[in-house]
């Protein structure tokens, strides 16, 4: 994924602009678009300056945890259900989700299935 341009970048080639360079000649004096420089124009109007947003993140789980109770019920009373036995009691609902977005879910919320027993403690030296 690129990254964004620094923002004393994006300073000295507004104050170009500032000083009478188009955006063109600016952005050829600096090596980039004249869109861009229409975009961080803006972006310094709109906000005061030209930073550049966060960028990544977490984007959809709030379309999930929407549905938190509706996925825990279809966990089922013991909680013990696959991922795939959770999604097909969802799909019956009308709600579809990836494999991994139901996973994702789990592990925001601390939600283990596992069934194996504990591991019993060694007779030659302590576990912890």
């Amino acid at each position: 994924m690129a990254g964004s341009l620094s923002y004393d970048l994006r300073k000295r080639v507004l104050l170009a602009v500032s000083e009478g360079l188009s955006h063109r000649q600016a952005g050829a004096r600096f090596a980039v678009s004249a869109s861009s420089i229409s975009r961080w124009q803006a972006r310094e109007r709109e906000q005061g300056d030209a930073r550049p947003r966060a960028m990544g993140g977490d984007q959809k789980s709030h379309h999930v945890d929407a549905h938190k109770e509706a996925i825990l019920e279809a966990l089922g009373p013991e909680r013990d259900r696959t991922i795939e036995e959770v999604r097909a009691a969802l799909r019956e609902q009308g709600l579809i989700f990836g494999f991994r977005a139901i996973q994702r879910f789990f592990k925001r919320h601390a939600i283990t299935r596992k069934k194996r027993p504990r591991t019993p403690p060694s007779r030659t030296a302590p576990t912890s």
